[in-house]
């Protein structure tokens, strides 16, 4: 099928050329009239994909509770800006907000700000969190002390791929061939941006690149450890990966990111790597797993307090969404987590630096 959006990418490649990998997916997403998140609601069941605010309300209390913990550990500043980039329905903040009232003193401090751009979606974040306001870009913060979390936010950001050759590297680019959009290979050139993955890297191997991600890990970084506050990032990928991960979904189902272009999310790895070194010297942790932080702030025993008052199909479901959340086959490997403190002061916690357990030999 060809989506009125591949006929118009399909027209621009004809005028001007084949597209990079970071404008096929700004097109897919944010297209005026034919981008994904600009004509459909992506979360939840109805949409293509759900987050893990979505899937339970002990993935927002947790975070809450940490984030309650580091600001206590600076010394309560008040007032501070408590921001959410990419908040989606607004679930997160309304979770850690619940789970933060009895805090004393962290709601009359904290000044909630959404980093959105989409009507749409401040609409239903304005129902589920009142109060809060909106900014379309992290320079848009207020300044003071920034308390930030930020939940399958980097995943979305439009990414550039690089095919090693040599000492250059060949970029992956969007063409037209036998009538349709296909992937093909720009001729060879340096990459500055790639130079410190000359050293893992070899020949053939693919390396994606987000350029938008350093700027906004820079501009937080520099407010928090010049004003305080703390960062919490959340979502799939790994530490200098290499490989193809891009991927698009439609209907809670992996599709061709290539086949209907503006009718499928489409995302890729986070690079942690990239990010701790926007971040540095300033700050950043460790990188963990989802699942590993997940227990070390309790998550199980919160299940099973919770537990407690179900059964049937209630029950079920919240068992589901706890080995969900935290299991290593599903979301607790592939998702890690990374916190950015000030240079000298306490870190996240649970966000101590930790060492995969070596197998168990059979």
């Amino acid at each position: 099928m060809t989506t009125p959006l591949a006929r118009l990418l399909m027209d621009r490649i004809a005028a001007a050329g084949p597209l990079t990998v970071a404008d096929f997916m700004t097109e897919c997403l944010l297209h005026p009239e034919h981008g994904y998140y600009t004509t459909r609601p992506p979360f939840g069941a109805e949409g293509d994909f759900i987050t893990a605010p979505e899937i339970s309300q002990m993935f927002g209390e947790l975070i809450g509770l940490s984030l309650a913990q580091v600001w206590m550990d600076q010394d309560r500043p008040a007032p501070f800006v408590l921001a959410e980039l990419g908040p989606g329905r607004g679930t997160l903040m309304a979770d850690v907000l619940r789970a933060t009232k009895s805090v004393p003193g962290f709601h009359a401090a904290a000044q909630v700000v959404f980093v959105e751009a989409s009507p749409a979606l401040r609409a239903e974040q304005a129902q589920r969190v009142p109060g809060a306001t909106w900014v379309g870009t992290v320079a848009e913060l207020p300044a003071g002390p920034l308390y930030v979390v930020a939940n399958e936010f980097f995943d979305a950001l439009p990414i550039r791929q690089f095919q090693r050759a040599g000492r250059g590297w060949s970029e992956r680019v969007v063409a037209v061939r036998d009538g349709g959009l296909r992937f093909a290979l720009a001729p060879p050139a340096p990459v500055p941006a790639l130079a410190t993955r000359l050293a893992d890297t070899c020949d053939g191997d693919i390396v994606e690149f987000c350029p938008m991600a350093a700027p906004i890990v820079t501009t937080l970084a520099t407010q928090i450890a010049q004003q305080g506050g703390a960062a919490l990032f959340v979502d799939y990928g790994n530490w200098a990966g290499t490989g193809d991960t891009l991927q698009a979904l439609a209907d809670h189902a992996p599709v061709d990111p290539l086949a209907t272009p503006g009718t499928a999310d489409i995302t890729a790895h986070v690079d942690f790597a990239a990010l701790a070194a926007a971040a540095a010297p300033r700050m950043a942790s460790a990188m963990v797993p989802q699942g590993v932080v997940l227990e070390r702030w309790g998550i199980t025993q919160r299940a099973q307090t919770l537990a407690r008052s179900m059964s049937g199909t209630a029950l079920e479901s919240h068992i589901a969404a706890h080995r969900r959340l935290t299991h290593p086959d599903e979301m607790g490997l592939l998702f890690k987590m990374l916190a950015m403190t000030p240079p000298g002061r306490a870190g996240w916690p649970g966000l101590e630096p930790w060492t995969p357990e070596p197998p168990t030999a059979a």
